[in-house]
């Protein structure tokens, strides 16, 4: 197939993604697994084997995009580094990530924070939960994490949004860079603010970890790598939460097993990030030519990466537009894969699925929709904007 020639690829509108991508995705996956979409200026791949196929290739399918929005935006961190490179900077985060650091340490923090918002808000009978709980759940939980003590959750919040919007910024829209420029100068002067803290005092941190690595950062590194974390750390966990809800209160029978057995909140999670993934889409360029799902793709191909058409297809999930926490088992890939598989997976299923989920049901169990409709967007991040809930306070 000539990807000059085909046509559903040359059609596609990022408005359209915005706005509901999974028709288009199904169309792709059907006819042009890999197709070149002028709009997004990028070969979208979208069948699961295909993605499967060159995570396990980084040395073809690398990371390190030229003219990346993602270092435009954030600076050139460990997610558009490959190699040595890129495993010094990953070694270097992972003492603040460990499984036994995220138990003892996280966890309780998670807890607390998770609890408080539900006091906040519970005696009203009503919330939108994006603002009220997933969004100041996820900032809160990150701004400890990273130990950017002296950052709001609301700082953290439209920080991470303007980013992620710069990284997203396929249509190259000014105002869009002037918002992601301004996110981030301000992380660069509250990270500046907190790392004499963080050298006197090392800690299970993030910036702790960094600055005190077998290997330290320097801090240019951690700039860039803490603007990362804010993006992915914070949309990933908080839409993830919004999805989980929807997916539960509009399946009612699905919500009353996952209350009546806590074991459930495990599968929750997982069919959560399956059915919209929140990092939808992401960045490769290949390094020699290649061939992939039939086309045959020059060196310097920029390549998406189509989570979030991958996790729905009809080949490896049955009925894959469907949220159900009682599929068969298959292993989704919205973390990623290969060397870069998300390095805050596990600390997304403990802060998920482990506390604020099960907290929220089990201290709502009569949760509901209110009458205003949920909103979604995105295709690169993917989530609710808004899920409006009500209850008898």
């Amino acid at each position: 197939m000539s990807v000059q020639s085909a046509s559903i690829g040359q059609s596609v509108k990022l408005a359209d993604l915005a706005l509901d991508p999974y028709p288009t995705y199904k169309k792709l996956r059907a006819h042009e697994p890999v197709a070149f979409v002028p709009a997004a200026n990028r070969y979208l791949v979208t069948r699961y084997n295909d993605i499967v196929t060159l995570e396990r290739d980084p040395e073809t399918f690398s990371a390190d995009e030229s003219g990346s929005l993602m270092k435009r935006v954030m600076g050139h961190n460990l997610l558009r580094k490959d190699g040595a490179a890129h495993k010094r900077e990953r070694t270097a985060i992972e003492p603040s990530l460990r499984p036994g650091v995220i138990r003892q340490h996280w966890v309780p923090v998670f807890q607390s924070i998770v609890d408080q918002l539900i006091d906040d808000f519970i005696a009203d009978g009503e919330t939108d939960l994006f603002g009220s709980f997933a969004g100041p759940c996820a900032a809160l939980s990150l701004r400890a994490m990273l130990g950017l003590d002296t950052a709001t959750h609301q700082d953290l919040q439209t920080w991470s949004q303007a980013m992620m919007d710069g990284t997203g910024n396929y249509a190259d829209d000014p105002a869009i860079w002037a918002r992601s420029d301004a996110a981030a100068a301000g992380v660069d002067a509250a990270i500046d603010e907190m790392i004499p803290y963080h050298r006197k005092n090392p800690n299970p941190s993030l910036i702790s970890s960094m600055l005190h690595a077998e290997d330290p950062l320097t801090r240019e590194e951690i700039g860039a790598n803490v603007k990362v974390i804010i993006g992915g750390g914070l949309n990933e966990p908080r839409d993830a939460i919004l999805t989980a809800v929807v997916g539960l209160l509009a399946n009612p029978d699905q919500k009353q097993q996952v209350v009546a057995d806590n074991k459930l909140w495990r599968p929750v999670f997982e069919e959560t990030v399956r059915w919209v993934a929140p990092i939808g889409m992401y960045p490769r360029q290949t390094t020699r030519a290649v061939e992939l799902g039939g086309v045959m793709l020059p060196e310097g191909a920029k390549l998406g990466v189509v989570l979030g058409s991958g996790n729905r297809d009809e080949s490896v999930f049955d009925n894959p537009d469907r949220f159900d926490i009682n599929r068969a088992k298959k292993p989704h890939i919205a973390f990623g894969g290969g060397p870069h598989f998300c390095a805050g997976a596990w600390v997304a299923r403990a802060q998920v699925g482990e506390i604020a989920l099960p907290t929220l049901f089990h201290r709502i169990p009569d949760l509901a929709f209110a009458e205003k409709p949920v909103t979604w967007a995105g295709w690169v991040f993917r989530g609710p904007t808004s899920v409006p809930v009500k209850w008898n306070a």
